[in-house]
């Protein structure tokens, strides 16, 4: 036997040692878990018996009180524990299957023999040796294993740093608790071990990463200096997966006071969430708070206007060039993205604290109870120098005084009477308890028919100007669609805030645009943000002080505006933001947000990690498509081999239909698990899916999908942003349909996506931007 044999034994003998520790904890804990369970239920059961309730006097009830708390700490506590245990169970679980990845020998500065240090995706602690078996990948020791090689190595323990010298760094594949892989390396992570991993077929959802995180992706993960993180990779460069286990590490690093609720991640579609949902649970943590910039939007402003969301826009922006106002709603697209748009909502305030403001009157069965010119009259009679969300919340106070006062007046119109008589028994119960609760019910009180008369007409008119005190806390008498309309309407306001000179060339054009929609009440897209700055800004920003970090995927399709926007609203908060410049496909790219963010927090309080190598793609896809951008050569491929991307022209609709249909088919026979024909817009994808749908088994994909599942699917291009593919087919790669410039990053986005197999089809001559790769990158097919 071989020393490397030998060696190999004598790490199956130690995974075998531990998977049977493993056994024994998780028999234990089954137990445990058992039997809390079965106290959770028996307090449940017994949990009135087990009381004293008595509220006959102030003494007694104070007593029933705290021993009706300290059952409920007591079942809070029991359940806690259970949680705990189930937990910690799923944890080893995972561990028993493979309990670590990876194994370092540290000789520390000092000591006279290293200490050996096994990896995996949670601890392990042995209470018989009293030592670590396994380590979290996210412990300060594990660092060695991302960032070093063999030789002097150092990492940062909580209360100083550790140097010393790396002896051995191994790593492992390990399945169902044997070995099948096991190799010594002198870099951070193995090819070999990338090679097993990035050469499967693709899932339904994004894997956990830990047994394969680079130098560059730990320096993500365990950053801890700026507020604001600014990740820019190329496509395929990990920045989504380093972002997750970025969480994961926090929530560990700072277990005791941070949690997964404090945590938000704005992602770029729904299906995007379903794709990376795993990650985190495959980690023994709880998901973040998941949403989309337009699910935010549309929960601020879905009651009031019929809301554009993003792929509408972006569906008119590639579909609707012949459309005469097309070029005026561009400008205005990329005007209202920007922070100059975003001053002259600021100047737009600073003027409305003088003049300008427009409220609608408080209305009662068809009447004006008080006019918008009082509403008026209570604002500007207040001091200027008071903030105008302050002076709106004195406003308020004095509506709800005056509603109080023309209550009592109501009550003795003939409508209430009437409405007395026909009150039902359920509404007079009600009302006793109404009085019950008041403590004006007495003996007499319904002995006396006058009073009773006068208490019911009381509560009559009570409960019908319930709405109306509503609609006042919530500064509902403000006409924030008109005030924003006015920005549009008047004539040389918005000169007078901002200059003329920076408005756009067609600015009195894109007024009647923005008019026009308003006025049926729709808000487009570009508007919704700026609509919603102005509401917050009248009213008060309503901001969430409890999250203590945002994560932003995708950045570069967020405008300037958009991302001073998310600032406020988060104001404690760290940012981590993960984008590629070259992937920026929206209309108002030209001022992406991603090159004026730092500006937002300051150079100080900003780090920029740049990421280049790319693992998603074979080296053939990857030196394809790095042809289509600028700087594309400092893209490195990942030295994974495959096939060339295919070029396959057809001479009709039909004939394409046909050979991207028996590509399916082959594709799938092949063992791909994910295959894609992707569209420009969703547009063409439904003409694609209509006449393929009869010739191979596939789905579409739409900006509802909420979830992401294997097999073949026709998907347009700005969804497929993020996620990728075993082999994607690009439907038709003609110079008609991706014929300008501007559509360059759209194509090289669409590309991207195929991590083994690209093939791209068309009818007439191929774009511009596949003739101007080198040729001996691809291969042209019959």
């Amino acid at each position: 036997m071989s020393k490397w044999e030998q060696e190999f034994q004598i790490e199956q003998n130690r995974v075998d040692q531990v998977t049977s520790k493993i056994d024994k904890r998780i028999a234990y804990l089954q137990k445990q878990a058992g039997d809390v369970k079965a106290d959770m239920s028996h307090i449940r059961k017994n949990f009135w018996e087990d009381v004293t309730v008595n509220v006959d006097n102030p003494d007694e009830a104070i007593e029933s009180y705290a021993s009706i708390k300290q059952q409920a700490e007591l079942l809070s506590e029991r359940e806690r524990s259970h949680r705990h245990a189930e937990n910690q169970l799923d944890i080893l679980e995972r561990l028993k299957q493979s309990p670590y990845f990876g194994r370092i020998d540290f000789l520390e500065d000092g000591e006279k023999e290293a200490e050996r240090i096994y990896l995996g995706i949670g601890s392990f602690f042995d209470e018989d040796s009293e030592e670590f078996l396994i380590y979290d990948w996210r412990a300060p020791i594990s660092s060695l294993y991302y960032d070093y090689s063999l030789g002097k190595a150092a990492y940062k323990a909580p209360d100083n740093t550790i140097t010393g010298t790396m002896e051995l760094k191994r790593q492992f594949i390990i399945r169902h608790a044997n070995i099948k892989s096991m190799f010594d390396t002198g870099i951070t992570i193995d090819d070999e071990l990338l090679q097993e991993v990035l050469g499967k077929q693709s899932n339904s959802q994004m894997k956990s990463i830990v047994a394969t995180i680079q130098k560059e992706q730990n320096q993500i993960i365990r950053n801890e200096r700026g507020r604001l993180l600014i990740v820019q990779g190329a496509a395929g460069s990990g920045k989504t997966s380093a972002a997750l286990q970025r969480v994961a590490y926090l929530l560990y690093r700072y277990r005791e006071t941070l949690q997964a609720e404090n945590i938000v991640l704005f992602s770029p579609n729904p299906m995007f969430n379903s794709y990376i949902s795993t990650v985190l649970p495959e980690l023994g943590e709880e998901n973040m708070q998941q949403a989309t910039f337009q699910e935010f939007l549309q929960n601020q402003l879905g009651k009031t206007f019929d809301l554009e969301d993003p792929f509408t826009q972006m569906e008119y922006v590639m579909t609707s060039m012949e459309d005469p106002d097309y070029h005026v709603r561009i400008q205005g697209i990329r005007y209202k993205a920007s922070l100059d748009f975003m001053n002259v909502i600021e100047n737009y305030i600073e003027y409305l604290g003088q003049e300008g403001l427009i409220f609608k009157d408080l209305k009662f069965r068809g009447r004006i109870l008080i006019s918008s010119q009082k509403i008026n009259d209570y604002f500007y009679g207040l001091s200027s120098s008071i903030s105008i969300p302050n002076r709106m919340k004195q406003v308020s106070e004095r509506l709800l005084k005056d509603l109080k006062e023309l209550a009592v007046q109501e009550r003795t119109k003939a409508w209430v009477n009437e409405e007395i008589q026909l009150l039902d028994k359920e509404v007079y119960e009600r009302f006793y308890q109404h009085l019950l609760e008041k403590n004006q019910y007495t003996e007499d009180t319904f002995n006396d028919f006058e009073r009773e008369e006068k208490l019911l007409a009381a509560y009559v008119v009570n409960e019908h100007f319930k709405h109306l005190r509503k609609r006042v806390k919530n500064l509902l008498f403000i006409d924030n669609r008109a005030i924003y309309r006015q920005l549009y309407r008047t004539h040389g306001l918005i000169e007078t805030l901002t200059g003329k000179s920076s408005l756009p060339e067609d600015w009195v054009k894109i007024c009647k645009q923005t008019v026009k929609r308003l006025d049926q009440k729709e808000l487009a897209y570009e508007d919704a943000t700026p609509y919603l700055y102005l509401k917050e800004r009248i009213e008060g920003f309503k901001m969430n002080t409890s999250v203590r970090h945002v994560f932003i995927d995708e950045a570069q399709d967020y405008s300037p505006f958009q991302f001073a926007f998310i600032k406020r609203i988060f104001p404690f908060s760290k940012m981590t933001v993960l984008g590629d410049m070259n992937q920026a496909i929206h209309a108002h790219a030209e001022n992406t947000g991603l090159s004026t963010l730092s500006s937002l927090y300051g150079s100080e309080a900003t780090e920029t990690i740049m990421l280049k190598r790319s693992y998603r793609s074979t080296r053939q896809i990857i030196k394809f498509t790095r042809g289509f951008i600028d700087g594309g050569e400092e893209i490195i491929p990942f030295n994974r081999e495959g096939d060339k991307p295919a070029l396959i022209q057809a001479s009709n609709e039909q004939e394409l239909n046909m050979k991207v249909a028996e590509r399916i088919r082959d594709l799938q026979a092949e063992g791909n698990r994910t295959v894609a024909v992707i569209c420009k817009s969703y547009e063409e994808s439904q003409k694609a899916f209509n006449a393929l749908q009869n010739e191979a088994s596939i789905r579409l994909i739409d900006k509802e999908t909420a979830s992401f599942e294997t097999g073949a699917l026709v998907i347009p291009s700005y969804l497929a942003k993020g996620v990728e593919f075993d082999a994607v087919i690009i439907y038709n790669a003609s110079k008609e349909q991706y014929g300008r410039e501007s559509e360059r990053k759209l194509f090289y986005t669409a590309c991207t996506r195929a991590m083994h197999e690209l093939h791209m089809y068309y009818i007439g001559e191929p774009n511009s931007f596949i003739l101007d790769t080198p040729s001996d990158t691809y291969v042209k097919e019959e």
